[in-house]
């Protein structure tokens, strides 16, 4: 007996610190995700010159993991933007059929949605998980364990308004270089982590777009629904005047008869 309440008093007091340690672990706040945002990728619009200033401060920002990391996958958010885009693209696609009018950008995709699904293939096939765990990847800031060239293609994305230059493009990565040289296989990455921050900026005005073009559909049922409702109480207000009219007439005109 003596044994078995020592044995409790023992499991109590190691169970006690292992909740609270659950309770704590679980309290802890959620790392800040890039995907967070539903805003697109945009920041202050750089000239070509500003742009090389911001890819050298960038380059001494940007510090890596000391040993190749798996790091956080791009393919998943990448899987994730094609069903939403190809949601987008039927969405809109309909409103078409139905003689809806569009927005400029979302004419854009139903004109192009053919070119964007083959680029998101083409970066599954270009971007294997063997390739991408030997790319270096950040180890503070908020991209932190995604690799080092997309940092860098999201901030030249985000400073040129989505716009490629492949002029500005080279001076880009040339001054990057200056200060911290980039590896073969991140300079083949380019490309890739350049296309995949565009396909993400595109989900985003997509969705902005669908969900615009929803509100004012909502929108104009609400006010349809109301006039429907105003002309409703209009014609119900008319015939009880009429029945309360008619009924006075009938009450004059038998007072009428009883004198």
């Amino acid at each position: 007996m003596s044994w078995a309440r020592g044995r409790s008093s023992v499991v109590t007091s190691v169970n006690v610190p292992l909740a609270i340690l659950r309770g704590r672990l679980s309290a802890r706040p959620r790392r800040a995700s890039p995907w967070d945002s539903r805003e697109p990728i945009r920041e202050e619009l750089f000239s070509a010159e500003r742009i090389e200033e911001h890819a050298r401060s960038l380059a001494v920002a940007q510090p890596v993991t000391l040993e190749s990391i798996r790091g956080h996958p791009l393919t998943a958010r990448l899987a994730e933007n094609g069903a939403v885009l190809l949601d987008a693209y039927r969405s809109m696609v309909e409103a078409i059929d139905e003689g809806r009018a569009l927005t400029p950008a979302a004419e854009w995709l139903v004109d192009n949605y053919h070119l964007v699904e083959k680029q998101i293939r083409e970066i599954r096939s270009d971007l294997p998980a063997g390739y991408y765990r030997e790319l270096p990847k950040l180890a503070a800031g908020p991209l932190a364990g995604y690799p080092r060239v997309f940092g860098t293609a999201w901030a030249f994305v985000a400073h040129t308004d989505s716009r490629f230059d492949s002029e500005m493009l080279r001076r880009y990565v040339r001054a990057y270089q200056e200060v911290q040289p980039l590896r073969i296989g991140e300079l083949w990455a380019v490309s890739i982590t350049l296309r995949i921050v565009l396909i993400e900026n595109l989900r985003r005005v997509a969705e902005q777009s669908v969900d615009s073009r929803a509100a004012r559909e909502a929108s104009a049922a609400r006010s349809s629904l109301a006039v429907d409702s105003h002309s409703m109480a209009s014609r119900n207000a008319w015939s009880a005047s009429v029945r309360s009219t008619w009924a006075a007439r009938k009450a004059r005109s038998a007072s009428a008869r009883a004198r």
